[in-house]
């Protein structure tokens, strides 16, 4: 049994599935460890067979694959960009950079997702985007969110950067909009340490994808044979990871389902143990529609206030156990302002803020470790 005194327990701890160093070894053997070798199109490929997506473009982060969306979408200054202010700031920086004003909306207080029920009222002649981010990996609410994209003629952009896998009635997210983006940062379910992918479910936006990915070249044309030489013919920047990452990737990515698997047993042993402690304490649990079905990549506890949050953060650090709050309301930081936000302009996002506390969730945790967990959760009183 894990005691105080033992090793700390980290918030996370990147883990190998499998066959990550033989992928390795292997790609640096065949002499092809830039982007674009054999291990970054097995990944393509895989992804694209899993999601049934017309492409998967690995990139470098999934900030960059939503720079390479907000490209692809020919975002102007003077757009607008209706995006959560509940998320990470590459949400917003990618739309931000093309000359794009940001405007917050509120989530929604069971799933913190963006709430479907507010964007309507946010829809001007300059919008010209909905930004999605599947919190936790539980699906928005899509359905709503696409009939109201095509009622106003606007692009759909998922920020799935915790959901790969996770599905919304059956389908798998990712798939919904017109780009999507995936994280494989060493937070994520499957990993690289930094990496991550551009989904594209339209085939027109293909071609252009692969030149933006390259620099601005026709490269990837010239490699399938189409022309004779390449050469700068749009805009674009470096978003190829090299293929050692990749090989990385690919082995994770390989044993998807036992690293479902393993998270979905950490997920459901925090709720079966919790659900008692979090009912006396006035804690809330994550909350997962009966229609969604989520990836497993995070547990959290919606703590009463900010006092509590604050209060079990300490006492699980004194014991070892490392936890982290999440999001800070994005319009209320220094940029959010810039662009007029303002307190109260989305007092879900500020509410839940403040109270919500992630407890430690990867791959390897064991089964003492999270009895230890537990236990020094149960251990704290809400007063």
């Amino acid at each position: 049994m894990i005691n105080a005194d033992s090793s700390s327990i980290p918030f996370n701890k990147a883990a190998l599935a499998g066959a990550e160093f033989d992928y390795i070894l292997r790609a640096i053997g065949d002499g092809h460890v830039s982007g674009d070798g054999f291990f970054s199109h097995e990944c393509s490929h895989l992804l694209e067979k899993v999601l049934c997506l017309h492409k998967a473009l690995l990139t470098t982060s999934c900030t960059h694959a939503l720079e390479m969306a907000a490209l692809l979408l020919d975002i102007q200054p003077g757009d607008e960009v209706i995006v959560p202010s509940f998320t990470f700031v590459s949400t917003v920086n990618a739309f931000v950079l093309r000359g794009a004003t940001p405007v917050f909306c509120d989530i929604r207080t069971d799933t913190l997702n963006l709430d479907e029920r507010l964007v309507e009222k946010l829809i001007t002649s300059r919008t010209k985007a909905i930004v999605v981010v599947h919190y936790a990996g539980v699906a928005c609410e899509m359905d709503a969110i696409l009939i109201l994209a095509k009622k106003h003629s606007l692009f759909v952009v998922e920020d799935n950067a915790h959901g790969l896998f996770g599905k919304y009635k059956g389908r798998y997210l990712g798939t919904f909009g017109q780009l999507a983006t995936q994280s494989f940062h060493e937070t994520k379910n499957f990993t690289c340490g930094e990496g991550g992918a551009l989904l594209i479910n339209e085939p027109q936006y293909i071609e252009r994808a692969e030149i933006i990915r390259e620099k601005g070249t026709n490269r990837s044309r010239f490699f399938k044979g189409q022309v004779d030489k390449y050469s700068w013919v749009d805009v674009g920047s470096s978003y190829l990871p090299s293929d050692i990452l990749a090989a990385f990737l690919f082995a994770q990515l390989e044993k998807r389902e036992s690293i479902q698997a393993a998270r979905r047993a950490i997920w459901e042993y925090y709720h079966a143990h919790l659900h008692t402690w979090a009912s006396e304490n006035r804690v809330r649990l994550p909350c997962v529609p009966l229609h969604c079905e989520q990836s497993w990549h995070m547990f959290y506890l919606m703590m009463p206030d900010l006092n509590a949050r604050q209060a079990l953060i300490t006492h699980l650090k004194n014991r070892g156990v490392m936890s982290v709050f999440h999001y800070l309301p994005l319009h209320l930081s220094e940029m959010g302002q810039r662009f007029g936000g303002r307190p109260g302009d989305c007092p879900v996002t500020e509410h839940v803020s403040d109270r919500l506390l992630r407890l430690p969730f990867y791959n390897s945790l064991t089964e003492d470790q999270l009895s230890f967990i537990v236990e020094s959760v149960t251990s704290f009183c809400c007063k």
